[in-house]
């Protein structure tokens, strides 16, 4: 296990309970996990899943979601695949046939699939290890997010009595939590609650006055890191975008009065890096897999405190420290009991108004707000002072309860968990790098390392590969992958500004040492890892033949083109260009886009037309130099 969850995830510990639920896992058991968001669900079945002998079939509602964790699988080097409404024919083909070979050990499908009878035909063709139910609470009625599709996955258990079924949510009540175990129908499934204390979560509540100047004020804290601000109405968010966009702020709206096309371009654009700040109705959010969001502001009540958690919960999920912070008032309140008061269901009337009641209980508080919170949870809290909320550590102001002082200090924004200060300026090269590499890949910038390793990078300045191995979230894939470029970028950076090198990152004793002579080559090798792809293309080898050899994906042999590309211009690779037809096309939408960022391109194109291809002929497009 610790192993497999270096090689993977690059961590070298587990967090708390994650070891237990997948020992139970990897035991055949059913399992109902309840962690709060950034408490490590995914792992307790992707880890198990690349441990089991056979395919895990995972169930998430959203395909943003699917495809984020899909691309972080596929470059922590874990063969994964999604089947959803985005594939094309050729596609469902592809992923289907790779099922049926073994050649995928998770594929991530979403609840709607299980309603079609030809789809469970096909499961029932394949070797199945384990059913991951994520999101489980959206089959629940009492839940605050409840799904009919979900519902389907009750024949599971019937249709497939031998497979284990783990199911996991970030946040249900006691009702909630019953009704999945007898929904999915689990047999004595081992029950885990993990704490709903995110301790690196601060929570605040201000008063509602002067809100605009309010939130600039926080958001100037949080220049160029991502935010989101939670609106009442579609037509409150396109206010506070515009009031935001003079202001110099990048930010974009999120409501369902967007198209999906324009929805999903402003989560896209959000989630790459495009833009800081999403001011969104609650229907933004759940698929957001972001780990970096360092602020969340709720300009409007919450409907209820079960909605309000979740939606801070998507602040800090890298454990680093964030914000969240309520603007109060009970003009909100009295919007929320006009629509209350016309719901036709007086038993739904009572249950809104209840729910309700709580929040404005939350927002009157004089005790610890993190201890409301969890309370509400039914778990007790008995720290007297949490010293991360506004009532347990008072808030200074520079003019005498009047206006706020709204900074957090910089001793707690510029460290790391070690506690140990990193430096900010070698932080904003990596970041700049990560960008970059995440641009080749098509993939967020989250995807290729976490502010986490990025601030250990920067703390540690390390030199050597088995130095990099020892950075959270640097597994062997990642080493292989991006070792060169980060390390490289780090040399440079010590040896520019003369950098007296810190002690090196602590070994772990008691951490089992994978023979790395057999799983990363390169430590062993003088050659670098580009080189050998380049001995590759010298012979003309077909790039699906490099990955399969070398044990990478596509998607990587074709960024180690780009790379050796802009190195040497002389090298033939003509011989992997697309088709004529096509890069003729591909060429044209280029143009038409008026840059050379894919994901516009793929948008002209259409869904025919993978990144993949996109990349290799966007690599011939730069060499063109008439273009």
């Amino acid at each position: 296990m610790q192993n497999t969850l270096k090689k993977h995830f690059g961590y070298d510990t587990f967090r708390p309970l994650q070891k237990e639920i997948v020992e139970e896992v990897l035991e055949g058991r059913d399992c109902a996990v309840l962690m709060p968001t950034g408490g490590g669900k995914s792992l307790c079945f992707q880890l198990p899943a690349l441990m089991m002998d056979g395919l895990t079939v995972v169930v998430s509602p959203l395909i943003s979601l699917m495809k984020d964790q899909v691309d972080a699988l596929q470059i922590n080097g874990a063969p994964a695949a999604l089947w959803n409404s985005t594939l094309s024919r050729d596609e469902v083909i592809e992923v289907a046939t790779k099922a049926k070979r073994g050649e995928l050990k998770i594929l991530y499908v979403a609840p709607e699939r299980f309603s079609a009878p030809s789809f469970e035909r096909f499961l029932q063709t394949l070797k199945i290890s384990l059913f991951a139910v994520d999101e489980a609470h959206c089959i629940s009625e009492w839940g605050h997010d409840f799904r009919p599709d979900y519902r389907n996955l009750k024949y599971l258990r019937e249709k497939f009595p031998a497979v284990p079924i783990i199911a996991l949510t970030a946040t249900a009540t006691e009702k909630v939590r019953e009704d999945i175990v007898h929904q999915l129908r689990l047999r004595d499934p081992r029950i885990f609650i993990s704490s709903f204390n995110r301790p690196n979560l601060k929570y605040e509540v201000l008063p509602k006055k002067d809100s605009l100047r309010t939130i600039l004020s926080l958001l100037k804290e949080y220049r160029d890191e991502s935010a989101i601000i939670y609106c009442f109405s579609r037509n409150d968010t396109e206010k506070m975008v515009a009031a935001l966009g003079k202001y110099g702020y990048k930010a974009v709206a999120y409501h369902a009065g967007l198209s999906p096309q324009k929805r999903s371009e402003n989560q896209e654009k959000f989630i790459r890096d495009e833009v800081d700040i999403v001011v969104a109705t609650i229907a933004f959010g759940m698929g957001i897999d972001k780990p970096d969001v360092r602020l969340v502001i709720h300009h409007s009540l919450p409907k209820s405190v079960e909605g309000y958690y979740q939606e801070t919960g998507r602040a800090g999920r890298d454990g680093l420290p964030s914000r969240c912070v309520l603007l109060f008032s009970y003009g909100d309140k009295f919007k929320h009991d006009y629509f209350i008061r016309g719901m036709a269901d007086a038993e739904e009337q009572r249950k809104a108004n209840e729910k309700l009641e709580q929040v404005v209980s939350y927002g009157n508080t004089a005790g610890c707000r993190r201890r409301f919170l969890l309370r509400y949870f039914n778990e007790n809290y008995t720290e007297k002072n949490c010293e991360n909320c506004d009532t347990c550590v008072p808030q200074q102001s520079d003019q005498e309860k009047d206006q706020v002082f709204l900074v957090l200090p910089k001793k707690q924004r510029s460290q790391t968990s070690s506690s140990e200060e990193y430096d900010a300026v070698l932080f904003e090269e990596l970041r700049v790098l990560r960008k970059q590499e995440a641009e080749k890949l098509s993939v967020p910038p989250y995807v290729v390392f976490g502010d986490k390793a990025l601030r250990e990078m920067a703390l540690h300045y390390p030199q050597t590969e088995a130095e990099f191995l020892e950075i959270s979230g640097v597994g062997h894939q990642k080493l292989e992958q991006f070792g060169e470029q980060f390390l490289d970028a780090i040399a440079e950076y010590v040896e520019a500004h003369d950098i007296k090198l810190k002690p090196k990152v602590n070994h772990k004793q008691d951490r089992p040492i994978p023979d790395r002579i057999e799983e990363i080559p390169r430590l062993t090798k003088k050659i670098s890892t580009f080189d050998e792809t380049k001995k590759f293309l010298q012979q003309k080898i077909p790039i699906l033949a490099i990955a399969t050899i070398r044990g990478l994906t596509e998607s990587t042999i074709i960024s180690h083109i780009e790379k050796i590309s802009g190195e040497d211009r002389e090298l033939n690779i003509e011989y992997v260009k697309p088709p004529h037809a096509r890069f003729e096309k591909i060429a044209e939408a280029f143009k038409e886009s008026g840059s050379f960022a894919l994901t516009p391109v793929r948008k002209i194109l259409g869904e025919e037309y993978s990144y993949d291809e996109l990349n290799l002929s966007r690599i011939f497009l730069r060499r063109n130099e008439t273009y």
